[in-house]
């Protein structure tokens, strides 16, 4: 039986999906092509159809998984942002959880596609994040991106930190609540005297 154009783009897109998911929870080299392909619903034999390699889906499943973590993100502000980032429920849900904490250590190993990916959705959170930026006092607005990049850094690098932690370690929560308390500390308004 022949496939449609249109099952092929959606039997594409549900793998890319799939890996996304599956490379956030179990890292790239975490899973196989046939275990990926298996889990999508599809035989090994079809990935050679939709990809050229298994580096061609990394940088399209991080780039699907990046631009949900955008989408997401956007219009929340930077408070609502880091409350829900650098929380338990993000820490423990890795396969729907951000890419970025996901992945960027494996990504630093990775070919210049899947690095060239990383750097786009790195630069597309930035952007929504400093629109997020609106409640900062005049004098932070000048140093909104500088901001923006620290604060971000510090985030992932809770979460990276915290699930290094067995899952039941207080020092995986203590780890969350000292750096989402300093980011949030430090994004509150002045207080006039």
């Amino acid at each position: 039986m022949r496939v449609t154009k249109a099952q092929a783009q959606a039997n594409r897109a549900h793998i890319v999906e799939t890996a996304s998911a599956l490379f956030r929870e179990r890292g790239f080299d975490g899973i196989g092509v046939a275990d990926l392909m298996a889990a999508a619903g599809f035989t090994h034999g079809g990935f050679y159809k939709h990809f050229g390699s298994k580096a061609d889906l990394m940088a399209e499943a991080c780039a699907a998984g990046l631009s949900r973590s955008v989408q997401d993100s956007d219009g929340i502000g930077l408070v609502g942002f880091f409350e829900h980032y650098v929380s338990r429920a993000h820490r423990d849900d890795r396969s729907t959880g951000c890419t970025l904490s996901a992945l960027c250590g494996d990504a630093a190993r990775q070919p210049q596609e899947v690095k060239n990916t990383f750097g786009d959705g790195l630069a597309q959170m930035f952007a929504v994040l400093e629109r997020g930026a609106a409640k900062l006092d005049d004098a932070a607005q000048q140093d909104v991106r500088a901001i923006v990049i620290g604060k971000m850094a510090q985030a992932v690098g809770a979460i990276i930190l915290s699930r290094a932690c067995p899952d039941d370690s207080p020092l995986a929560d203590e780890i969350l609540e000292v750096c989402r308390s300093a980011i949030l500390e430090s994004l509150a308004p002045p207080v006039e005297e």
